[in-house]
């Protein structure tokens, strides 16, 4: 190709790329391909230190990024800018006036190049497809080597996926509400609290439809509590929504309201947490239907008498029931017709076709229908011989309309007490039925809306808590890169160690998370609590300062429990801290523990089974929790503490670890009176396990004496691991799944340690992988790295000597000194 075939703008290809924009994507390539001698930038060898270091990161940054330089705004962007604003390589050197679709962007800019940082989020805009888009801006001034600002660097955080979901929330919520009030029947919320009358001996209504009233006949009720409302029955729905707080078993059952005089078919189930003390009530009058039955039943009774006075006298049994309104039939013991009523006898004749009358034989009147057939001479030939009992049965065919009947059976006896037959009563129920599908449909339908709405909040909040580490990790790794490629390594360890600060506190929040869902993975073992107090009441008064007092009072003879030191301690430490930021002008914190036997009530009141169990207390001296605040302290995400103090899982956290460790916790509180918090594990009845002492450690082995096998699908994790113990001198195999990991370890070379994350792709989790190894090699060590709590896959910790596990995210020092000891005590 000769110098005029030559694309326009290009350098020929024997040109180097400079080296600020090696990493850049293919707009780096871009950059470095294109002509810029006749532009307002000018060259990029030209270029300023200032302009080389800001076009660099720019260009490197995962996230859309672009960079406004000179007094005219000259434009460059990254990959991800690129594909967040379809743009092309065209707008490389325009104007960013020209090219910045985004009209805040604009102002922005100003205030940016006159020395401001500016963020702005939520902010909408319109891509070239036409499509609304929403991003989060933050523009910063960029200063050259005199420290003068020579141009803006732009962050354009694409959210419109986030931004779709809080709509669709916010949809869901708006159906919600549509759902909720639109209902027939009745709906409220009830929140249960400790009265007078003991624990949990009221409730008040803290939501209702405006169909509460037209069922129940009451007006107004949120805000009622029910002894105020029916004082005198008040102890009988105690007890059927307090049993349902207890056990979270959902009910259905009929109950007459007294105060209204109304009969209501109700159903009732917890909302979850069980903390929350909050039970959904759905319900709708049946006042009408309970009559009808009531003047049925005694239907039933006149005609049952009339029946037997006329075999008495002898009379026509025709006479007797024609006048009834519901279905009645009477037989003899060959299915004869003794007596038929013209209802009964136009409904038979709907249903199957054919009219029956007295003297006619049932068996022979269907022997063309032995579907049906056989379903009559089932139920009559119980009756028949003897029996009573009642029946739902569905009848008719795909020609004529199906219903729905409740059939009552009772034999017939003459004046000697001799069987001469059976009657049948029956009654359409189909009506009923089709209410009582609609009532459960309706039913699941709010526990989907309030599963969802619960969803929406957490996910919310961990959305929130997460952008802002993110926002740090990110952060901090791209001013690395600017101060190396500046040459300024001074500033670097600062940035260091706020991106590892960060990445901690994003793990404690995971580690949080997953005990609230009691997803965590624990290593429990059998130990006596008060061992771990000497050192522990020490780390809290550290932690505390000094201006409060810690008191430990330890019970003599305490029972061993079965738990996770190390997660019981962090549950503590939390409830420390948490006394601590209660008492800002100093106080005492009691730790306690004792012996407790729970009996079946009081065992009921704390959601446990009867029997002895250890507890640990955290007392405090402080301001206390009024009473509202108290039924939302163990929601996650709910914190009293100002906007960046507190994540709200603290709580949370300690009452997931608590429920899987198969305890509970309780707090306790008055506004003034201070706050105590109690957890409650069960007692182990073997021995404690003693405390397998620590191995001595030598040096660091210098050669490669020893095998490990590396198992994860994630290669960064698998990178780290590698290059970790390549450092303490142990040769390494790497697989991305656990298929290629069984290939290496059916080979003939040496493995001494597998490492193994559990959840993996193709077919075989870790565990599967460590059996099938096992199996291969009985001696094999095998480590499990693991980011969530299989807990199910690991046996919930009861995994076979040689095993250990170790949860992601993890400090490379922890990997590599439990690798060491591993391997050295084998």
């Amino acid at each position: 190709m000769t110098a005029a075939d030559e694309p326009s703008g290009s350098h020929p290809n024997s040109l180097p790329v400079p080296a600020f924009l090696v990493g850049g994507g293919e707009m780096g390539a871009a950059v470095a391909a294109r002509d810029w001698s006749h532009t307002m930038l000018g060259a990029p060898d030209a270029w300023s230190p200032a302009l080389k270091v800001a076009a660099g990161l720019t260009l490197a940054s995962p996230i859309p990024s672009f960079l406004a330089w000179g007094a005219d705004g000259a434009l460059l962007f990254n990959d991800a800018a690129r594909a967040l604003l379809a743009a092309n390589t065209a707008a490389l050197d325009a104007r960013f006036a020209d090219v910045f679709p985004i009209a805040a962007g604009l102002p922005m800019l100003a205030r940016a190049q006159a020395g401001e940082s500016v963020v702005r989020e939520y902010v909408g805009f319109t891509r070239a497809s036409g499509e609304a888009a929403w991003c989060n801006l933050m523009f910063s001034p960029v200063r050259d080597e005199t420290g003068a600002i020579a141009g803006v660097h732009v962050l354009c955080n694409d959210i419109t996926e986030r931004v779709r979901r809080e709509q669709a929330h916010h949809e869901d919520e708006r159906r919600y509400r549509a759902l909720f009030e639109s209902m027939d029947e009745g709906f409220c919320v009830i929140e249960f609290f400790d009265g007078p009358h003991g624990p949990l001996s009221d409730y008040v209504h803290v939501m209702a439809n405006a169909a509460y009233e037209r069922h129940a006949g009451i007006p107004n009720v949120v805000g009622q509590k029910l002894r105020e409302m029916v004082p005198d029955e008040a102890d009988a729905w105690v007890a059927r929504y307090g049993a349902v707080l207890r056990t979270g078993e959902p009910i259905r059952f009929e109950q007459e309201l007294v105060a209204t005089g109304r009969h209501l078919s109700l159903s009732s189930f917890r909302i979850e947490p069980p903390e929350l003390r909050q039970v959904a009530v759905l319900f709708q009058d049946v006042t009408a239907r309970k009559q009808a039955e009531a003047e049925l039943r005694q239907l039933n009774e006149t005609l049952e008498a009339r029946v037997t006075q006329a075999l008495a006298e002898r009379r026509l049994l025709a006479d007797i029931v024609e006048g009834a309104s519901v279905f009645v039939q009477v037989a003899d013991m060959d299915l004869n017709w003794l007596a038929i009523n013209g209802a009964s006898a136009g409904e038979f004749a709907r249903i199957f076709g054919v009219r029956p009358q007295v003297g006619d034989n049932m068996l022979d009147l269907l022997k063309d229908q032995p579907e049906h057939l056989e379903a009559v001479r089932t139920v009559w030939t119980r009756a028949l011989g003897g029996e009573t009992f009642v029946e739902v049965g569905e009848f008719g065919d795909s020609m004529r309309e199906r219903r729905f009947y409740e059939m009552r059976f009772h034999p017939l006896y003459d004046a000697e007490g001799q069987q001469i037959g059976a009657y049948q009563f029956v009654y359409d129920v189909t009506e009923r039925l089709a209410e009582q599908e609609r009532l459960l449909e309706t039913e699941e339908a709010l526990r989907q809306a309030q599963k969802m709405e619960a969803v929406g909040q957490l996910t919310g909040g961990l959305a929130h808590d997460f952008n802002n580490l993110l926002a740090g990790i990110s952060g901090s790794f791209e001013m690395i890169g600017a101060r190396l490629a500046q040459g300024r390594s001074a500033d670097v360890e600062r940035y260091l160690a706020a991106g590892q600060g960060a990445a901690r506190r994003a793990a404690a929040l995971t580690h949080r998370l997953l005990a609230f869902s009691r997803r965590q993975t624990l290593a429990p073992k059998s130990l006596v609590i008060n061992r771990l107090m000497s050192d522990f009441v020490e780390l809290v008064r550290r932690t505390v300062g000094p201006g409060i007092q810690v008191e430990n009072i330890a019970a003599a003879g305490l029972w061993p429990t079965l738990v996770d030191a190390n997660q019981l301690e962090n549950a503590l430490l939390n409830l420390c801290i948490n006394a601590r930021d209660a008492m800002p002008d100093g106080g005492t914190v009691t730790i306690e523990t004792g012996n407790r036997w729970l009996d079946a009530r009081t065992a009921r009141d704390h959601g446990l089974e009867p029997g002895q169990y250890v507890s640990v207390c955290v007392s405090d001296t402080g301001t206390g929790i009024d009473k509202a605040t108290l039924e939302r302290v163990f929601d996650p995400f709910f914190t009293t503490k100002p906007i960046g103090q507190g994540t709200g899982l603290g709580l949370s956290m300690v009452y997931g670890f608590a429920r899987q460790s198969n305890g509970h916790v309780r707090i306790y509180s008055e506004v003034g009176q201070g706050t105590m918090v109690c957890l409650y594990l069960p007692r182990y009845l073997g021995e404690e396990e003693a405390d397998a002492p620590d191995p001595v450690r030598g040096p660091a082995p210098t050669k490669a004496d020893k095998t490990v096998l590396v198992v994860d699908d994630e290669p960064t994790v698998r990178m780290l691991v590698v290059d970790a113990l390549a450092e303490l001198g142990y040769a390494c195999l790497e697989a991305q799944d656990g298929s290629t990991g069984l290939r290496i370890l059916q080979s003939n070379g040496d493995v001494d340690l597998l490492i193994t994350d559990v959840g993996l792709p193709g077919g075989l989790n870790g565990r599967q992988v460590a059996d099938a190894a096992r199996a291969l090699r009985p001696e094999l060590k095998v480590l499990f790295i693991t980011g969530y709590a299989e807990n199910a896959v690991l046996n919930h910790g009861h995994i076979e000597h040689g095993m250990e596990v170790l949860t992601k995210p993890f400090a490379v020092g922890d990997l590599a000194g439990r690798v060491d000891r591993m391997l050295r005590e084998g």
